[in-house]
């Protein structure tokens, strides 16, 4: 009896240490790892909430870019880390993607991961050379079917956000067009501003810059309304154009087994930077913003990524993407 005394003393001392210990957190710095490469829409979207969310924690907020294998080795750190708090991912749709695109993935999206919140959404435009003759989106959308595979269109690799959304205007328009894949946005748009792409599908965040800068042109933006950043722009849906509805959520997640104090306390913190009207201004210069209060939270997010995984990686194996 006295063995079993102190063996429960030990684990109640021990419960309430970890308890204790959750809700002081944070004690030291946080790392959030940006599984993209530095300077990029991901990287800069993922600063700007680190610099919110520390204003609201106490602790500084260090983004560690480990890119590559279209954000696997960024996601495989972080899922093998210390259960904590102190090193958390930051992804978009390839989170949802990588089982279909990575071949023997070191990790799972939703077994290995304690989903903490989205974070910001930003619509995705399809845009061609600035010397494209269509006059207008209606124009433009007659011109793509009549052309079809004569066109070229450009993406960022196969399972980017620019790949994807490139399937799902083909998709849409029920048109095969002529795919271009590239390591990365930067060069896919470098080669749409020189003339040697017709077309390419992409984030505000990447599109924005050349067209302020007239090097190309915004023909149509995917979803249902128009962008209240570009409100001369047709959504598809006006065009006639059904089933072409795609924007990239930024997310935040932690390993596993996280403490559910900890996830409460860094939820919070989310909570605040979406709704710190600095995060709004500068996601807005972006053609980004944050998103509800509501889709920055735990559950929110675990719907978000399992209705991704049911609906993205079935139209990357019907495109004939096979996992390397």
């Amino acid at each position: 009896m006295t063995h079993f005394k102190s063996w429960m003393a030990l684990a109640c001392g021990l419960s309430f240490s970890f308890l204790a210990t959750a809700q002081d957190f944070p004690q030291r710095p946080i790392t959030v790892v940006m599984p993209y490469a530095a300077g990029g829409p991901g990287d800069v979207i993922t600063r700007i909430f680190a610099g919110s969310m520390q204003k609201f924690l106490g602790q500084s907020i260090v983004v560690d870019n480990t890119a590559g294998a279209s954000g696997s080795i960024g996601s495989a750190k972080v899922a093998r880390a210390k259960p904590d708090g102190y090193t958390l991912l930051m992804i978009h749709v390839s989170h949802a993607t990588n089982p279909a695109m990575v071949k023997n993935l070191s990790f799972h999206p939703v077994d290995d991961f304690e989903p903490i919140g989205q974070a910001s959404e930003g619509p995705m435009l399809v845009v061609a050379r600035k010397d494209f003759p269509a006059r207008d989106g209606r124009e433009f959308i007659a011109m793509v079917r009549e052309q079809g595979n004569k066109l070229s269109i450009g993406h960022a690799g196969i399972g980017s956000a620019s790949h994807l959304c490139g399937l799902m205007f083909m998709n849409a328009l029920k048109t095969d067009l002529t795919f271009v894949p590239y390591k990365g946005a930067a060069p896919a748009l470098n080669d749409l501003m020189g003339g040697q792409l017709d077309l390419m599908c992409d984030q505000t965040t990447n599109t924005v810059p050349s067209l302020q800068g007239q090097r190309i042109k915004a023909y149509t933006a995917a979803g249902k309304s128009r962008l209240s950043s570009m409100p001369d722009l047709p959504a598809m849906s006006e065009l006639g154009v059904a089933g072409f509805d795609i924007s990239i959520v930024f997310s935040l997640y932690a390993p596993k087994a996280t403490p559910k104090p900890v996830i409460e306390k860094l939820t919070a913190a989310l909570q605040y930077a979406v709704k710190d009207p600095e995060v709004k201004q500068k996601l807005g210069s972006l053609g980004s913003e944050p998103v509800s209060p509501e889709r920055a939270r735990p559950e929110a997010l675990r719907a978000h990524l399992k209705h991704e995984i049911e609906t993205l990686a079935p139209l990357l194996l019907k495109a004939g993407a096979q996992a390397n």
